[in-house]
């Protein structure tokens, strides 16, 4: 793979998931979970309040590895994701990646990917290994 990507290579966005983002992502994504959008069911559960749904805050580094890193031509192989803490409503959190390795005879890159919330504790940690079949500049 002949790229001027390297190990160590980062990228991340920061991010604040509103009310309505939260409400959207409920209804395109069919889940009715009480704990996102219910603020007197979410007060009883653990978390006390409401909590972004995991897999939308796990988007983000989607979309890292879409547009920035390793960006345009960038398909998925294979995602690991732990749910370490949740994300409340109107937390402000930074979803990262960075590249642990690239094979040398086929267009794949492991990356590291973690979501870390404004207080520095991690939100998600995990890996991605991805094919990247656009162009590097």
């Amino acid at each position: 793979m002949n790229t001027t990507f390297h190990i160590g290579q980062k990228a991340s966005i920061e991010k604040v998931f509103t009310e309505e983002e939260v409400r959207m992502f409920s209804k395109v994504s069919q889940d009715a979970n009480p704990v996102h959008f219910d603020l007197a069911y979410a007060a009883k559960t653990r978390f006390g309040q409401r909590i972004v749904q995991g897999p939308f805050v796990a988007s983000l580094i989607g979309g890292i590895l879409g547009s920035s890193l390793p960006g345009p031509g960038t398909i998925y192989i294979k995602q690991t994701t732990n749910f370490l803490k949740p994300v409340y409503i109107d937390e402000r959190i930074t979803a990262n990646v960075e590249i642990t390795a690239i094979k040398d005879t086929k267009p794949v890159i492991t990356l590291r990917t973690w979501v870390e919330k404004e207080n520095g504790e991690l939100a998600i940690d995990g890996e991605a290994i991805v094919m990247f079949l656009g162009e590097h500049v």
